[in-house]
């Protein structure tokens, strides 16, 4: 019996790949990690598409409980675990692939695209991101987002931001809520390490047909309509000059 963790890339049901697929058709029990992302569909479009039952798999189920309901499945039949984007780039999935071979479970593991390598489409050079962190609903008083970001630009890296969600409750931090925070953490600061005149890249839906990139000012993208999540935040460091035509398309983007 094998364990497949199985990515399913960035916007809807046809972005899993045919490996993927192949896999899921000849599993008994099929999960989808319901927390770190969500897709540009629902939970049904899925089950019509890959002709099985889907289980939501929550933060509490796949941490805390997964012995019970995943590693027992995988452990009496194939089982897969469906995870948008790329199945590694969430630690808590690491930690899932562990538990499974310590029970003496075989694991699988079928790649997809990720945030991580779509943020390629702004221009900027992936190779020439720093440290990626995220920004939580609750950041009053958290101050490393800020700070790794600081020290990427010291070494004229860019920093991806990842913003905090919670599908449960249907809430999403949205583009400007990361760029208030940036704002409030530099005055809390007190360095001018983030300014209202500051560069960023706002990226909505990275992967859908109606995917949305704008550049600009921070003041400026405090005003941009992003639509529906999820969104994410570039603060670029140093530009290389083929970056900065790159960035050229996406302020020409209408910011209202």
């Amino acid at each position: 019996m094998t364990l497949y963790f199985i990515g399913l890339g960035l916007s809807d049901e046809k972005d899993i790949s045919v490996k993927g697929l192949e896999a899921v058709e000849r599993c008994g029990a099929v999960y989808l990690e319901h927390y770190t992302s969500v897709l540009n569909c629902a939970k049904q479009d899925l089950e019509k598409f890959y002709g099985k039952r889907v289980i939501l798999a929550t933060r509490a189920l796949v941490e805390q409980d997964a012995e019970a309901t995943i590693l027992k499945d995988a452990a009496e039949k194939d089982t897969a675990f469906l995870v948008i984007g790329d199945p590694f780039c969430a630690t808590t999935h690491v930690d899932l692939y562990l538990r499974a071979r310590k029970a003496g479970i075989a694991c699988r593991i079928i790649h997809n695209a990720s945030v991580i390598s779509a943020v390629g489409v702004t221009g900027l050079q992936v190779y020439k991101f720093g440290k990626t962190t995220s920004i939580p609903f609750s950041n009053e008083q958290v101050d490393s987002p800020y700070e790794a970001m600081k020290e990427n630009r010291k070494m004229g890296m860019h920093t991806l931001f990842l913003l905090d969600l919670d599908p449960i409750e249907g809430r999403y931090m949205a583009v400007g809520d990361a760029i208030r925070y940036l704002l409030r953490a530099a005055l809390r600061k007190g360095d001018g390490g983030f300014k209202d005149s500051t560069l960023c890249v706002g990226c909505a839906r990275l992967g859908a047909k109606d995917q949305i990139i704008k550049a600009g000012s921070a003041s400026q993208l405090l005003k941009a309509d992003f639509g529906k999540p999820v969104h994410c935040l570039i603060v670029p460091g140093q530009l290389h000059f083929v970056e900065e035509e790159a960035l050229t398309l996406w302020k020409k983007e209408n910011i209202q």
